[in-house]
């Protein structure tokens, strides 16, 4: 079987842009090498968005099962777990290649995002050591956090989403490195009027326990102090796996993400690309965004393999 379309990856950009190819009947394959949803269910699936138009606020997991849902209805075909290999040209297609099987199509839209991606650790004494024994990357669900201590370590928007979750339910610290929070106006507003003891300009010496986390201990200017703490939440970022950007021979940025024009096309012909895998001046990271260059992304496929007359 021949696709028109086979669309890498299944967060907010992959799904939207199988929705819109959907509009346009073009047989069409979602694959992921992980879970569909991406960042959404994989690394902040309680995250509140509160930015995304229709939705005044939405656990992002919930965001994505609508998507989920809305793709399945338009009867778009999703694997998930099937990790692409290779993209090769064939005689007037590409020919993709998994670690399950191989698939022919007419265009290929890329929306792996960060891909493989594994969240950034600090590096202290102690972290490797508790890791699973109170110290985590994803916040824990709400009911298991009743009547402990959490500390988040952060200063980003999910830091500090995160830690207004937990505040709703027991007793909360964030603590950033800086003086100052890199997010939104709005998040720093909801901290300040929360219950969150925010402790600034700190780095983290060690986590500590016997068997499980305890406390850490912070250095702040020439002060070190301990913290009791049951949950140790460390929300820095993600390091990312984009080494099959540059299997896949496609021209890179120099920060390493796919090169694109205005149509999403990318240096390979038939290939768009979409969401955090793009990279261009002014690139503003956001779940919108992605949707909105998965719209473009999935329009121009769709004038490379059935050539409309208006094209």
């Amino acid at each position: 079987m021949s696709y028109d379309l086979i669309i890498i990856g299944a967060g907010p950009g992959g799904l939207t842009a199988g929705i819109y190819a959907r509009t346009r009947m073009m047989i069409t394959l979602i694959l992921d090498a992980g879970e569909v949803g991406g960042q959404l269910v994989s690394l902040y699936p309680d995250k509140a968005i509160q930015n995304y138009p229709g939705f005044e606020r939405i656990q992002a997991r919930k965001l994505s099962d609508k998507l989920y849902a809305q793709v399945e209805s338009m009867e778009c075909e999703i694997k998930d777990r099937e990790k692409v290999m290779e993209i090769n040209d064939g005689k007037e297609e590409l020919i993709i290649v998994t670690n399950k099987s191989t698939y022919h199509a007419h265009s290929v839209i890329v929306a792996t995002g960060m891909g493989m991606f594994k969240p950034k650790k600090m590096g202290a004494k102690g972290e490797d050591e508790f890791e699973g024994k109170g110290v985590c990357y994803i916040l824990p669900p709400k009911e298991d956090l009743i009547g402990k201590k959490v500390v988040v370590f952060g200063g980003g928007n999910s830091a500090i989403e995160m830690a207004l979750i937990a505040d709703a339910v027991t007793n909360t610290t964030i603590v950033h490195r800086r003086n100052e929070f890199r997010c939104d106006e709005s998040n720093t507003m909801a901290l300040k009027k929360s219950n969150i003891n925010a402790v600034m300009g700190a780095d983290l010496v060690s986590v500590n326990g016997d068997g499980r986390v305890r406390s850490v201990t912070l250095k702040q200017g020439d002060r070190t102090f301990d913290v009791e703490a049951d949950v140790v939440l460390i929300l820095i970022g993600i390091s990312a796996d984009l080494d099959d950007l540059k299997r896949w021979n496609l021209e890179l940025t120099e920060n390493g993400l796919i090169k694109v024009d205005y149509a999403m096309r990318t240096s390979r012909n038939g290939i768009f690309a979409c969401g955090d895998a793009v990279d261009y001046e002014g690139k503003y990271k956001q779940i919108t965004t992605a949707c909105g260059e998965a719209a473009t992304a999935a329009n121009s496929a769709y004038k490379f393999v059935k050539k409309p007359y208006w094209a």
